[in-house]
């Protein structure tokens, strides 16, 4: 394929753990002004990482618009498939094309400088430096040889062998402005002034690079990627203002301003980069993660092979600056998976349609039309990958795991390289299941979790994400034994918040907030300091209608984390319930704007602004909302309401009228069973449990039904006519066994069938009739003629493939009543309170009691 037209050149800057917390204050006080002349000329945002926050995995997303599981990264490191050991993870282990790849392609010249992973470097036509170049350090006083393969092509190897700078060459002056008091620092107990030394060196070495690459060779694209800023972060954020508590003063005093030094050198160099390049340029830089700045630094860390992730924080920083590309605006909702395709469409080139990501089409200023391809991975032809699998140099890869044992991100490998080879391989499969998880594909990471515990069930952390797919998946009785396995195993007390936090997600999600509580908040006692525990308990409160302490606990997280995009949809929620609609609407705005792929958050802004009388934004909420979940019935009969009623735009209203009519008739859930085998007590638990239940109340109670019927006459007629049906969807209706086969289709049904012993239903419909009866036997025609109905009806329910169904016994919800509205409320799926379903039951009313058994 060949590329139409250049539209314009682009430098993609990638700044690993670069976040706007540390640079607005920078950005105010005049301190970096090559980035503050991108910001206020572009377009800036937060961007949201991935899970689990691992640098390679994250730029290969970045660098292909496609998740690990596709483009098959997994972490720092790999096995090596030549001789077992483990290496460094290498750009051939990478199974899709990387942005520059579809360039080449597309006749765009590109460059790429350092990325992780790139080693060894790709046979691009351009340059292509990989991760190695810069990481290998030997004693200035000998030949300092680059790492085999790390520069393409080979031609400049030995130029650039000499742009590198050697830590030996790092002088006092060069260290002044990150330590200024460095000469007061004894240096042999303290190694942290030689790894600034060796972090400078490395970056001023890529640094070199670039610019030559600016100054001497034609490009379009040229993408740069400097990681000295996470390595920074990883050793000094500890030291940066304000003082944690406990931290020694001389310490404090010694680096407090190592951090913000470090940008300060990261806008220079921007500064140069921006020198070379010219009007045609469009500069992006991103960063994979932020870093924690705050009081969510940890001082501490759990025995997690990625614990020093955990200083990651979930938002990034992204910039885009230069020609077509709006001033000063802000753009929300970004994802590391959107920079491809954006870059994409920039040199308006199709998207593949196998990518994750999306066109940030709101950055341009006049609207761009996407074009689409199916994958690029079927474009044959030379795309400057690598032909094949290459013999890793294990000396190379070795220099580059040493590193990562030092930084802390990986354990030192023992002695058995083959048991390291297995540790990493568990680990890998541990992370592909967390990016299933990520991704709602928990389906997928179940059965890579359970074989993981099936070959260490002593590592919690398996445990713990194991239980969680198990109940995201509607499989309490299996997250239950998980937990419990896990609780019998518990060696660490640190782990006893963790299970809690479990159990109590688990029994909200099984419908028991109030006993839900009782776990989180006994968990909150121990671990405060988590946002997303006061998150849980937030939506606990959600769940009960105790808006006001949901509210509080909404608060609380969001004092923890102010990014915390769930935190602010749960105070948005609860702002709603309050009658605070603005603050609703505040709320709502600030959780699409951290995290936009939220359909949820995007219905409540449009309840909030329809209550505000803005109903041409409320519309639009609505309608994004749709874009995301079309199936959302309430949202498209909203919009109805505002389109008819509103903004008296009948045609727009059509639309979702139609889409109704036609493609949404909707689920309708039935309570079913022969007369008097308890569906009116159903009827009853269902609606204490919050499902809207679908009775003209015309029946009312008398002394065999003390609680009512629950009933719609016209469900008597249903054989004869059923148009009134929709009327019921989403709601609870009676219709007993006998007439369900005239339930018309269109409608999904979830039919709950209560089964009672004949004997007991038949001495039950006697007493209503006024028939007296001894109670050991009754009519056999009647029985005989009602379990063919009974057969029918499971006939019936059989054939159809719109419906599904759960059959539960009356006596067993008599003597179990909160484990029969469990197993009810999670079959329903609405977020049923199990409690209050439970407590309706009423025994005493268990009047027809059977004396010889069933039939």
């Amino acid at each position: 394929m060949t590329q139409v037209k250049k539209a314009r050149k682009v430098i993609l800057l990638g700044w690993d753990a670069a976040d706007w917390k540390i640079i607005n204050p920078l950005l105010d006080s005049g301190q970096m002004p090559s980035l503050a002349k991108l910001v206020e000329n572009g377009v800036i945002g937060k961007i949201a990482t991935m899970d689990p926050p691992l640098s390679p995995m994250l730029w290969t997303s970045i660098a292909t618009g496609k998740t690990a599981d596709k483009h098959g990264i997994l972490g720092f490191v790999e096995p090596d498939p030549n001789t077992g050991n483990v290496r460094p993870s290498t750009v051939t282990s990478r199974k899709v094309k990387a942005i520059w790849n579809i360039l080449q392609q597309n006749n765009i010249k590109s460059h790429v400088l350092s990325w992780w992973p790139s080693h060894p470097a790709e046979p691009i036509d351009g340059v292509c430096v990989s991760d190695l170049f810069s990481k290998k350090f030997e004693a200035k006083s000998t030949d300092w040889p680059l790492a085999p393969n790390s520069v393409h092509p080979k031609e400049l190897e030995d130029l650039f062998k000499d742009f590198r700078i050697h830590p030996d060459e790092i002088t006092p002056a060069h260290i002044i402005p990150f330590v200024p008091n460095f000469e007061k620092i004894d240096q042999e107990k303290d190694q942290r002034l030689s790894g600034i030394a060796k972090m400078l060196a490395s970056l001023s070495s890529v640094h070199n690079v670039a610019t030559w690459v600016l100054e001497n060779k034609e490009w379009d694209f040229v993408a740069i990627y400097l990681n000295e800023l996470d390595h920074f972060c990883h050793t000094f954020m500890k030291f940066h203002p304000p003082q944690l508590n406990g931290l020694d003063d001389e310490l404090y005093e010694n680096y407090k301003v190592v951090i913000n030094g470090i940008y300060l050198f990261y806008d220079m160099m921007l500064g140069r980069v921006m020198e070379l390049a010219d009007d045609d340029t469009t500069f992006i830089i991103v960063s994979d993660h932020g870093f924690h700045s705050d009081h969510l630094r940890l001082t501490g860390f759990p025995d997690d092979p990625a614990a020093p992730a955990m200083e990651h924080a979930p938002y990034g920083i992204v910039v885009v600056s230069g020609p077509g590309i709006k001033k000063d605006e802000r753009v929300y909702g970004a994802t590391l998976l959107d920079i491809t395709p954006t870059i994409l469409s920039l040199f308006e080139i199709p998207v593949a349609k196998d990518m994750d990501g999306r066109v940030l089409g709101e950055i341009f200023e006049e609207t761009k039309t996407t074009e689409f391809i199916d994958s690029w991975e079927e474009i044959h032809g030379n795309s400057g990958q690598h032909p094949g699998e290459l013999r890793e140099d294990p000396w190379a890869a070795q220099q580059a795991l040493q590193q990562l044992v030092e930084l802390g991100y990986i354990e030192k490998p023992g002695e058995d390289q083959e048991k390291a080879a297995i540790r990493i391989s568990r680990e890998s499969r541990f992370y592909l299941a967390r990016v299933f998880l990520s991704t709602g594909r928990i389906e997928k990471a179940i059965p890579i979790l359970e074989e993981l515990i099936k070959e260490d069930a002593d590592i919690v952390r398996y445990g713990l994400r194991l239980a969680m797919a198990y109940q995201q998946t509607g499989k309490p009785k299996e997250a239950r034994r998980v937990i419990d396995a896990l609780r019998s195993k518990q060696k660490k007390k640190t782990d006893l918040p963790q299970l809690d936090y479990l159990e109590g997600s688990l029994l909200f999600s099984e419908g028991l907030p109030r006993k839900a509580l009782e776990y989180l908040q006994r968990a909150e006692r121990e671990v405060s300091h988590l946002p997303g525990l006061h998150v849980l308990v937030g939506f606990v409160y959600l769940k009960t209608q105790n808006w006001n302490s949901a509210e509080q606990s909404f608060i609380r997280a969001l004092e923890l984390d102010p990014e915390n995009a769930r935190a602010h949809h749960g105070l948005a929620q609860a702002c709603l319930r309050l009658d605070k609609v603005e603050e609703a609407i505040e709320e709502a705005l600030t959780s699409v704007g951290l995290i936009y792929f939220q359909p949820a958050a995007h219905y409540h802004l449009g309840e909030a602004l329809f209550r505000f009388g803005e109903f041409g934004r409320a519309s639009e909420a609505f309608e994004v909302c749709l874009s995301m979940t079309p199936g959302n019935r309430r949202a498209r009969f909203w919009l109805v309401k505002i389109y008819n009623e509103k903004l008296m735009l009948p045609e727009k209203a059509q639309v979702h009228e139609s889409f109704i009519a036609n493609n949404m008739q909707g689920t309708i859930n039935v309570i079913s069973g022969l007369p008097r085998s308890g569906t009116s007590m159903l009827m009853q638990m269902v609606k204490a449990g919050g499902l809207e239940i679908f009775t003209d109340e015309q029946r009312i109670p008398d002394e065999n039904n003390p609680k009512g019927y629950y009933e719609d006459d016209r469900v008597k007629r249903l054989h004869i006519e059923n148009k009134w049906l929709h009327e019921a969807d989403g709601k609870a209706i009676k219709v007993v066994a006998p007439l369900l086969q005239f339930l018309p289709p269109g409608f999904k049904y979830n039919i709950v069938f209560v089964k009672r012993e004949m004997q007991e239903v038949l001495l039950s419909q006697q007493k209503m009739m006024g028939k007296k009866n001894d109670g050991k036997t009754f009519p056999v025609v009647l029985a005989e003629a009602f379990t063919k109905q009974l057969e029918k009806a499971e006939i019936w329910i059989k054939a159809q493939p719109n419906a599904r169904v759960l059959y539960i016994d009356y006596s067993s919800i008599i003597e179990n009543p909160i484990s029969a509205s469990i197993e009810i409320a999670a079959f329903l799926g609405n977020d049923l309170d199990a409690e209050a379903m439970a407590e309706v039951v009423d025994g005493n009313l268990y009047r027809n009691k059977s004396n010889t058994g069933s039939i």
